[in-house]
């Protein structure tokens, strides 16, 4: 079976009315009825993350994938001067760890060129990460607070993908070999952060990070059990919502933080979060749409608290860097990265760069359509002959 991503769409809205109100004011247009269990109240997302490094070694949660409001949020979470005294590392999906002698170096503020020492996020085994604004934002940033640190106290950036070379993978069976990503994950964060008794962010896409089900973090957690608070971000929830209508979380501080245990948020599925994955039979072409029933379970079981960065209709996309965008032998390589991986729909430099046009003239992010399961099927026949 193959996946089909979907471009992740992060934050929803919520509020902190008191469930009485809600149940006898909310109108037909807004988000169901909640459960009375919960009256849970959000607090402001930086100092509640911050506080959670008293109480846990790993705080992991979303990046980037696409959403700029939450880019935004681990910048400045990042740039807080308290963030250095809580926090060693900062893990990272987009970071290959065969370039960590050259990262660590770039980040202690040594003199390393950043085109050298952009390979270790633009040389992963995802190609979203060389596209992505965020983490030339991130890196240069980090190096930068490092500089007015002193030693004892600089952060470290890990990278957590396994260590592909691109130079030397050419065939569709050597970059298989690669693909295999959680337990590369598990390994960083047990060798390098856990058994040294550091504190890490933990900045992965969120099916990463679930506690129950099969995942980089439930992998370790065999060894180093509740250690981790995993946070998500809101997804698709709410997003279909007539903009301007009672939300359900009006009067949340933007952001904020709030556990999903014990809270009607915690009763959520993942599907009113994450649009179910669409699948395609290789044998048959034939499409599935659904979780697996490990993950179809409320969200409480999976994360243990939500991110809300505002109103789901005003939320952003993240820009596509223009260093990418002019840089024809990339993305060239790109193509030749994502064929040997089997990804559908690899584009030319200059499909690329008409799209990146058009995703211009439009910055929101907005909510994905549902899939078309017959035009998916017709690309999959088409690709077969």
């Amino acid at each position: 079976m193959i996946a089909h991503s979907e471009r992740s769409t992060l934050v929803a809205r919520v509020s902190s009315l008191v469930l009485s109100v809600l149940v006898a004011c909310a109108p037909a247009t807004a988000t169901p009825q909640l459960p009375k269990q919960s009256a849970a109240m959000p607090e402001p997302a930086i100092p509640a993350i911050l506080a959670l490094f008293d109480r846990y070694e790993i705080v992991a949660m979303p990046e980037a994938h696409g959403n700029k409001d939450l880019d935004d949020f681990i910048l400045a979470l990042v740039r807080d001067s308290r963030f250095p005294d809580m926090v060693n590392d900062i893990v990272i999906e987009c970071g290959n760890s065969l370039y960590q002698p050259v990262l660590d170096q770039y980040i202690a503020g040594m003199d390393v060129p950043f085109t050298q020492a952009r390979k270790a996020w633009r040389n992963t085994t995802q190609s979203m990460c060389g596209q992505s604004a965020f983490f030339e934002l991130l890196f240069p940033l980090v190096r930068a607070i490092n500089q007015k640190l002193p030693a004892a106290r600089r952060l470290r950036v890990l990278g957590g993908d396994p260590p592909i070379d691109w130079d030397k993978v050419t065939t569709a069976e050597e970059a298989q070999k690669f693909l295999d990503r959680w337990p590369s994950i598990a390994s960083v964060m047990e060798k390098e952060v856990l058994a040294r008794h550091r504190k890490a962010l933990m900045l992965f896409g969120r099916f990463h990070l679930f506690h129950t089900a099969d995942s980089a973090v439930s992998r370790y957690e065999k060894t180093y059990p509740k250690v981790t608070f995993v946070i998500s971000d809101l997804g698709v929830y709410d997003a279909n919502r007539k903009p301007g209508s009672n939300s359900a979380f009006a009067s949340w501080p933007n952001p904020s933080l709030i556990p999903t245990k014990g809270t009607w948020l915690g009763t959520l599925t993942l599907s009113e979060i994450n649009r179910p994955p669409v699948r395609t039979s290789v044998a048959d072409c034939k499409v599935t749409i659904g979780f697996t029933p490990e993950l179809q379970k409320p969200m409480a079981a999976l994360v243990d608290g939500f991110l809300y960065l505002g109103p789901a209709e005003y939320r952003l996309g993240e820009l596509f860097p223009a260093s990418v965008t002019i840089d024809t032998e990339y993305i060239t390589e790109l193509q030749r990265r994502d064929s040997l991986l089997g990804v559908f729909g690899a584009r030319s430099p200059q499909q690329l760069r008409d799209e990146v046009f058009q995703d211009a003239q439009d910055p929101m992010l907005g909510a994905p359509p549902p899939p078309d399961v017959k035009a998916i099927e017709r690309d999959c026949l088409d690709r077969k002959k």
